[in-house]
Order: structure tokens, then C-alpha cells, then sequence
């Protein structure tokens, strides 16, 4: 009896030492899809949302789901989720249907289970780009024989231990602000930058992920009159203290009233080496007030000298794929770090939002 209870007893205590060292962080996998987007998120706990899955096959544009063992973005993805200690994505939000944004889920779905789709449905009416919509049938036969939500703007997604809020979706926006956002932005002209894809850039689904003080806005795509309407004539988001550029940092998302609307601390750019990362958005971003700092997935060529410096930038060439990744804290506070450098920088919370 003595023997059980002292094993009860050293049970017990170690149960204890193990919840009191579990991660109390948010943890942000920016994962290197060479120019699209696959960002994964990982609360306490361990409950998961991934948002996009980078391109099928080999990453090239012409490329279709084969064999998971050799698709590019979907291992890059896995390598991530074992990383952050998960063996499955509880939420998959797709922003839009671009084969950069929902090519690797095929692939993906082979390797690690997926419970729950995101998404803003189909297709527009009238599209007629091929590749596009073979990208999206094979993703919609795969998320059909699962749960599936297409949220509104103002809509939380069902994640417990973090509150994100749907923003941006089929070409809707906010109407109102969120709860201490709704600032005249000085900075807006009379009318919204065109979009480089009138079509289905516009429809992404955005959204602001908070926990605690710590406040995370990824908007996939967006581009036009919708991004434009979230930031002009008055902030519908309100400050945040992580940006990721929309559209891979193009160059519809160079004007500098979608920065004053937001008020970043940090900016990342999730562009290739030769996708995204325009000069005009880095230009900008060069003068945008209270910008912290750029973090960058990739080096840009079209950015030439305009690029930031090179401990920012996860890789300076095609010949690599570390992940950038954000330590976030309830306090506001937080940690990013560069898997080519091994190296992080800590940014201290800018005080409780009102």
C-alpha cells in the first residue's frame, strides 16, 4: 500500500511540474511556401488553426496534388505542426481559392488529419482560369465530407483558448468597428488602389486573432475597395501589433493609409523570392510611423536595395525554407524568430488596449 501511495504521490507531483512547464504562449509558424501563404497557429494547449496551405505538388503554378511523400508545401507544413508539438489541424481556414493559398491541402489532408474547413464557399461567377478552378474543385470534394463553416464578418471562429474574429469574406467587410477601433484615418485618399485580381483577391476571408493584449491580423489577399474599407475613412481594426502585408506584399498594397489604419508594430511580408515583395510596398514601408520592424519570409528581388536588413529575412535565396516564428504572450508582449539565424528579438507589451 506504501509503495502506491508514494507512486500516487510522485505521479501526482510530476502532473503538476508538467502543467505548470506547459507553453502558456501563442505560438505563429510562418512557413516558407516560396510566395504563397501557409501560416500556422498553436494555442495553449495545443488546439491549432492553419491558415492556407501553400501549393500542391512540386510549388510550381502548373503543378496538381500527386504524391504526398514528395509535395513541397504540405511536408514543409507537417515539419511545423511536429515542431509545435501537433499531430493534426483542428481549424483549416482557406483565405481565397488561389492554388498559392489552397493548392497543398489535398496533399496535406493525406499526411495529417484535418477536422474543420474555413472558407468563403466557391468561386465568383464567370471564372475561367483553369488552374484556378481544378485548385478549387479538388479542395471543395475534400472539404465537403467534413464540418465546414463560411463565416460573416463579425463572426468568431470556434477556437477556445484565443479570440479570432472574422473581418473580411466573399467580398464583405466589418461594418463596424471592432470593440476600441473605429479612428478617423488621416491618411486615406478619396478613393481605394485597384486590385491586381479584381476577382478573387478581393473575397478573401480575414481575420484578428487576440490573445490577451496581443493582437494578429492576417487578411490573405485582400485587396481593393474591401481591404481599403477596413482601414478608410475611420480603422475598423483598430492597432495591432503583427501584420502580415496583404498579398504577399504586391504592389495594390503599397498605400500607406492601410498601414496608418492597422498601426503595426511589426510587418511580415510572406513573399517569395521572386513572388510579392513589390518596391513601391517596400517603399512604403520604409516611412510608415511607429513600424517597429519588417520580418521577411524571403529576400525580393524586385526590392533590390529597398529590402530590410538581412537578420530579418528568414532566406536570402531559393535554396532554403526556414520558418519565421512568433512567441506571443497574454501581456502583449512578444518574442519573433529566424530559423536561418537562430536568432530572436523581444518586443515588450505597449500596454493593456482600452
Amino acid at each position: 500500500m506504501r509503495i502506491i501511495v508514494r507512486w500516487l504521490a510522485a505521479f501526482m507531483l510530476l502532473s503538476t511540474e508538467v502543467a505548470l512547464a506547459a507553453p502558456k504562449t501563442l505560438d505563429i509558424y510562418f512557413i516558407d511556401v516560396e510566395g504563397g501563404q501557409s501560416t500556422l497557429l498553436v494555442s495553449p494547449g495545443g488546439e491549432s488553426l492553419l491558415i492556407d496551405t501553400g501549393w500542391a505538388g512540386s510549388g510550381l503554378p502548373e503543378s496538381r496534388p500527386g504524391d504526398p511523400a514528395k509535395s513541397r508545401d504540405a511536408n514543409r507544413i507537417v515539419a511545423a505542426a511536429h515542431a509545435a508539438g501537433i499531430s493534426a489541424i483542428d481549424y483549416l481556414l482557406i483565405t481565397h481559392f488561389h492554388p498559392d493559398h489552397d493548392g497543398g491541402v489535398i496533399e496535406l489532408a493525406q499526411l495529417m488529419p484535418i477536422r474543420h474547413f474555413i472558407d468563403h464557399g466557391s468561386l465568383p461567377a464567370g471564372a475561367q482560369d483553369a488552374g484556378y478552378i481544378a485548385a478549387y474543385e479538388a479542395y471543395a470534394k475534400l472539404r465537403n465530407q467534413f464540418p465546414h463553416i463560411e463565416p460573416e464578418p463579425g463572426d468568431r471562429l470556434p477556437l477556445k483558448a484565443i479570440h479570432a474574429v472574422v473581418v473580411s469574406s466573399a467580398g464583405k467587410t466589418l461594418v463596424k468597428p471592432l470593440p476600441g477601433a473605429g479612428q478617423k484615418n488621416g491618411a486615406c485618399g478619396p478613393t481605394a488602389p485597384p486590385p491586381d485580381d479584381p476577382a478573387e483577391n478581393p473575397r478573401s476571408t480575414g481575420v484578428v486573432v487576440e490573445f490577451g493584449h496581443f493582437r494578429f491580423l492576417d487578411v490573405g489577399d485582400l485587396s481593393g475597395q474591401p481591404l481599403f474599407n477596413l482601414a478608410c475613412p475611420a480603422s475598423l481594426i483598430g492597432p495591432v501589433d503583427l501584420y502580415v502585408v496583404a498579398h504577399h506584399g504586391g504592389r495594390d498594397n503599397a498605400d500607406p493609409a492601410i498601414f496608418a489604419g492597422f498601426a503595426p508594430r511589426i510587418a511580415l511580408m510572406n513573399n517569395g523570392q521572386k513572388k510579392g515583395g513589390a518596391l513601391a510596398t517596400y517603399e512604403t514601408l520604409h516611412h510608415v510611423a511607429g513600424l517597429e520592424d519588417v520580418w521577411q519570409l524571403h529576400r525580393s528581388e524586385a526590392a533590390g536595395d529597398k529590402n530590410f536588413a538581412a537578420e530579418r529575412i528568414a532566406n536570402l535565396d531559393e535554396s532554403t525554407a526556414h520558418w519565421i516564428k512568433v512567441i506571443a504572450n497574454e501581456d502583449g508582449s512578444f518574442r519573433v524568430f529566424n530559423g536561418r539565424t537562430g536568432e530572436s528579438k523581444n518586443y515588450a507589451a505597449r500596454g493593456a488596449r482600452q
